[in-house]
């Protein structure tokens, strides 16, 4: 057995499971596909992490990833493409196809931006269409951008891109009501953000990068088309749960993996922590739930621990 447990997704739930593991005397290492963070680090700024009033989510996460390095092997760009169970051991594959057996695994593999659905999104991804206003939102200063989405994260990125320079913001929606709170609404309305309700994104036009985007009025099926020169999209997130698939692990009906008050799997020795079980979806749940999960996977380890 090379490790006693293994923890794939570096965010804040795989960080948290890291320390709580190695200092609960497990040998740990923490697998991820890049180099961590999970969409907490594209968070502008986060002011509900007790301990800080503000902190953008690129600096929190480094700060935890810092803290964890002190203790677990880290495989940065060591994706878990595969993963079986034989009796009491896992045996995982990286996409450099190299294997590692352990005795016990978290799941903190997170959520991935939901993808809209429109002609013309896959072309223009990367050339105006972006998941990320803090990633790519410094490129569209004195432009016009729009975001698609109703949501709070939507609110938020929309702001946001008002608040660098942005000339203008439109934010389409296809109901007639925001979702997101009314002090994020409040907040859009404020910095002058447009708001294009009951409307759906149909097709992005343009030529080698994002011209226009064509929308459709929900209740009349009219359409007509904004100028814009870069489009963000805001719609949702879905669980990264190809692994928990794998491992036949209970979901719920949206995707999510079932875990118990302990962070247990429906699969003796599968821990889930994080964005991946649903939830609150909060930086400080999602560490709270990697040392729950990282402290009962002493059960099948052969470690005693004082819960």
């Amino acid at each position: 057995m090379d490790y006693e447990l293994a923890i794939i997704g570096g965010g804040p739930a795989g960080y948290s499971a890291g320390i709580y593991a190695v200092r609960a005397g497990i040998k740990t290492a923490l697998f991820d596909k890049g180099m961590g963070g999970g969409l907490a680090a594209i968070a502008p700024n986060i002011e509900n992490y007790a301990g800080f009033s503000s902190i953008s989510g690129v600096e929190l996460m480094e700060k935890m990833k810092d803290h964890a390095k002190q203790y677990v092997d880290f495989h940065e760009y060591g994706e878990i493409v595969d993963i079986t169970k034989k009796d009491n051991l896992f045996t995982l594959t990286t996409s450099e196809k190299k294997i590692y057996q352990v005795g016990a695994v978290v799941l903190a593999m997170g959520t991935e931006h939901r993808k809209l659905d429109a002609k013309g999104i896959a072309e223009f991804e990367g050339k105006g269409i972006s998941y990320c206003a803090t990633c790519d939102g410094f490129f569209f200063k004195d432009k016009t951008v729009c975001v698609v989405g109703g949501g709070n994260s939507a609110l938020i990125e929309a702001i946001y891109l008002k608040q660098i320079g942005c000339k203008q913001v439109y934010l389409i929606h296809r109901r007639d009501t925001l979702r997101g709170e009314d002090a994020y609404i409040k907040d859009a309305e404020e910095a002058g953000v447009s708001f294009v309700l009951n409307s759906v994104v149909k097709e992005v036009k343009g030529e080698q990068v994002v011209a226009s985007v064509v929308v459709s009025e929900a209740d009349s099926d009219e359409e007509h088309e904004i100028k814009t020169d870069g489009i963000f999209v805001s719609i949702g997130v879905i669980p990264q749960n190809h692994l928990a698939k794998t491992l036949n692990c209970d979901l719920d009906k949206w995707g999510y993996v079932k875990v118990d008050g302990q962070m247990r799997t429906s699969v003796k020795g599968v821990y889930a922590a994080g964005d991946i079980t649903g939830g609150l979806r909060q930086v400080i749940t999602a560490a709270a739930e990697g040392a729950i999960a990282a402290l009962t996977s002493t059960e099948v380890l052969g470690k005693q621990y004082p819960y």
